[in-house]
């Protein structure tokens, strides 16, 4: 591990990574998505003919330009495309729609939004209140796009016929994309990334998990997380090799997805293992001969995995498993495994000293030093290798960035050997299927409806890692809601990921002696008797 101050360090912008491979392996195989195929140099003349297709929609350096797409070759085409011609790429999580998909549209200002064509009609009701919002470009063959208000409406493939033009000549430095953090405690915050940080973490990752050029790394992850990103788009730009995506994630097609690009490597989360390790039906070990056995992965990275599931993993499918890293939107990798660490049950690897200053500090910036739980702070040593602030929010940002030392939220300790582990969470935040949600936000939500007076938000364990949400209401006098009616009224106002499994409807809610509620005391008494589960109630729902 290096100690020491400032590291100056050569820094690159994004289409210079896609250019040095040019000029190495233009027509070598590059990215599948999909199982459509791209190599550098097709991949390079689309977005340089999205590229100039946006120019000439008025799109400007520095400008925002939006996605909501599932994976899909025009998810990476819309990204790249916004990068090539200096703009800002803001992906935007598919499963929005209503109040989260209007104020991400807002807050980030885009002109432009690339949305996939069974996905316009969530712009119905939401168009109208993003004044920025000039432009809708749509994927497919849908006729019509319902509530693009004075918004002009493009097809997708009619800008891939533009002529390609040049990358701009962004600089490391400038910004690349917003990733909208969960809002644990308000609305979502736009994290600005800059290009250089897209490069830098994709290098970590590669020091962490490839071995060299013949790796393949295969993801299922959605490209409005920056893991994707990094692990799959830009991965192959800085290790070489080749990378895949996949729509979606899925325990029956996992093995015969994996093979069929022939994966060494799956990037995929904690909770996707648990589901993998837990399906009793799939074959198991490479060389047993049956034809969707594991041929060729030989590394599963994910977070968290605790050490019973990552021994099950290991002896069930004949892999390594790579579960020590931490990090955050805002910087990353602050811990990892890097070659020749032993990875140490239950530790998020060690200290990663050779991009960041990490330290355990009490609720008054004290440094508590070792084996001290505390909150995760961190600060960089070299340039451009976290966010750039929050977008627009600039009091959010100097209020994380408190005495110069970004405060992470979370509380973890370290072990007199530079090992991190993660202890609890400091924010009220939960974090279901990879995705973090903010209780406030569902909680607003939750207010809207007519016969619900009171509800709060929180987290109850999963059984496949992570977090399940549980909502306590108080209902109306008079109100004769039931759990599963509510349920069914989130499902169309609540993304997938942040709908509720558990509801409890009570009379009050406790309180602490000057009225605040007491989340707290919510969290520790969980499931009750008097808990509504959906799962075990058997409703069902669209997943997307």
């Amino acid at each position: 591990m290096t100690r020491g101050g400032w590291i100056s360090e050569e820094q690159h912008s994004l289409p210079e990574l896609l250019t040095r491979r040019l000029d190495t392996d233009p027509d070598g195989p590059y990215l599948d998505v999909c199982g459509e195929r791209f190599t550098a140099a097709a991949l390079a003349r689309r977005a340089g003919a999205l590229a100039g297709a946006l120019a000439e929609l008025g799109v400007r350096p520095g400008d925002r330009v939006a996605t909501l797409c599932e994976n899909s070759p025009e998810a990476v085409l819309a990204w790249w495309g916004a990068i090539w011609a200096g703009a800002v790429a803001v992906p935007i999580n598919s499963a929005y729609k209503g109040e989260y998909l209007r104020h991400q549209l807002t807050d980030s200002g885009a002109g432009v939004l690339v949305v996939q064509d069974d996905l316009a009609g969530r712009l119905a009701g939401v168009r109208e209140r993003c004044d920025a919002l000039r432009h809708l470009v749509v994927t497919g063959t849908a006729p019509e796009v319902p509530g693009h208000g004075a918004a002009s409406v493009h097809r997708f493939a009619t800008l891939l016929e533009a002529e390609p033009v040049d990358p701009y000549p962004s600089r490391a430095s400038d910004l690349a994309t917003f990733v909208y953090t969960g809002g644990t405690t308000g609305p979502s915050k736009g994290c600005m990334l800059s290009h250089h940080y897209h490069v830098s973490l994709s290098r970590q990752i590669a020091t962490c998990w490839r071995r060299g050029p013949d790796d393949v790394v295969w993801t299922p992850l959605p490209l409005f997380h920056f893991n994707a990103l990094v692990t799959a788009v830009l991965g192959p730009l800085v290790a070489g090799g080749r990378a895949a995506i996949s729509r979606r994630f899925s325990v029956s097609g996992f093995w015969p997805e994996v093979n069929r690009v022939g994966a060494t490597i799956a990037s995929l989360l904690g909770s996707m293992t648990a589901l993998l390790a837990a399906d009793e039906d799939r074959p198991e070990m490479p060389g047993s001969g049956d034809p969707a056995a594991n041929t060729t992965l030989r590394l599963m990275a994910a977070a968290p995995v605790p050490p019973e599931l990552d021994a099950r993993l290991r002896e069930r499918f004949g892999v390594e498993v790579f579960s020590g890293g931490f990090g955050l939107t805002e910087a990353s990798l602050i811990s990892w495994t890097p070659p020749g660490v032993p990875q140490r049950p239950g530790a998020a690897g060690v200290v990663n000293e050779e991009y960041f200053e990490v330290r355990i500090f009490d609720d008054d910036d004290r440094d508590l030093g070792r084996n001290t739980p505390g909150e995760i702070v961190v600060r960089p040593r070299r340039p451009h290798v976290m966010f750039e602030g929050y977008w627009g929010n600039p009091e959010a940002t100097v209020a994380a960035c408190r005495n110069l030392w970004f405060h992470t939220g979370d509380i973890g300790r370290i072990d007199d050997d530079g090992y991190l582990f993660f202890v609890d969470r400091k924010a009220d935040y939960l974090r279901r299927r990879g995705e973090n949600i903010s209780s406030f936000e569902v909680e607003r939500v939750l207010a809207m409806h007519p016969d619900v007076v009171e509800a709060v938000v929180v987290a109850v364990p999963s059984e496949v890692t992570e977090d399940d949400l549980k909502v306590t209401a108080v209902l109306r006098d008079g109100a004769t809601l039931t759990e599963e009616q509510l349920f069914r009224w989130c499902v169309d106002q609540l993304p997938y990921f942040a709908l509720p499994r558990y509801i409890e409807f009570r009379p009050d809610l406790p309180r602490s002696p000057v009225g605040r509620v007491l989340k707290r005391t919510l969290r520790e008494e969980g499931v009750t008797p008097a808990t509504w589960d959906a799962q075990r109630a058997g409703v069902t729902y669209e997943r997307r």
